[in-house]
């Protein structure tokens, strides 16, 4: 009767281990989850996105989330392209910007400046609040900022791509359909993460 009893209380033992053991592993992995997801997806250069943010009425999780997607962070980034910084703006733009918007303060810079940290994420949100109040839409902000808006405008006049002349059905770039998903997807994980209005 008593080695009974013993091998229960040894069987209870075990298994209160073993929950024990897996119980705490599954903690651990969680927070190695919860580590690795806010690792990449980082609040990098929070000052210079809010005041971009700020100034140009731009959603921060849209920069985040064009940032993530264009350099991963990386301000000395340089494409093939010739796009630079962590926004990953052209020299192309950089002049078609500094015309369309015109500012003293923008006169004094050039295109080196795009390494700039703090320049390069206030151009890029100018782009972007110039893009969203061309097409009133982010969806096709989004593909213009990466495939220009001469392609963009010649997309939206070609029943193909769109139905209504302002958002795209579909993109002929792979690249830039990818590309918008892949920011969408970015900015909805930066929603998700920090946003403290969460839907």
């Amino acid at each position: 009767m008593k080695l009974r009893v013993k091998k229960r209380v040894k069987v209870f033992i075990c298994i209160t281990a073993v929950l024990v053991v897996t119980i705490a592993a599954a903690y651990a992995l969680k927070a190695l989850h919860e580590k690795y997801i806010y690792n990449t997806y980082p609040l990098k250069y929070n000052t210079e996105v809010e005041a971009a943010s700020k100034k140009y009425g731009v959603d921060k999780y849209l920069i985040y989330g064009i940032m993530k997607t264009e350099s991963d962070f990386d301000p000395n980034a340089l494409s093939s392209a010739g796009a630079i910084g962590l926004m990953q703006i052209t020299p192309d733009t950089f002049e078609w910007i500094q015309t369309y918007y015109a500012d003293e303060e923008y006169e004094n810079y050039t295109v080196d400046d795009l390494y700039n940290i703090g320049i390069n994420i206030d151009y890029g949100a100018n782009i972007l609040s110039v893009l969203l109040d061309m097409y009133g839409n982010e969806d096709t902000a989004v593909c213009a900022y990466n495939a220009g808006v001469g392609h963009v405008n010649s997309w939206l006049e070609d029943k193909e791509y769109s139905d209504d002349g302002k958002t795209l059905k579909t993109v002929p770039f792979k690249e830039t359909e990818n590309y918008r998903h892949t920011v969408e997807q970015n900015k909805s994980c930066y929603n998700r993460l920090y946003n403290d209005n969460k839907e």
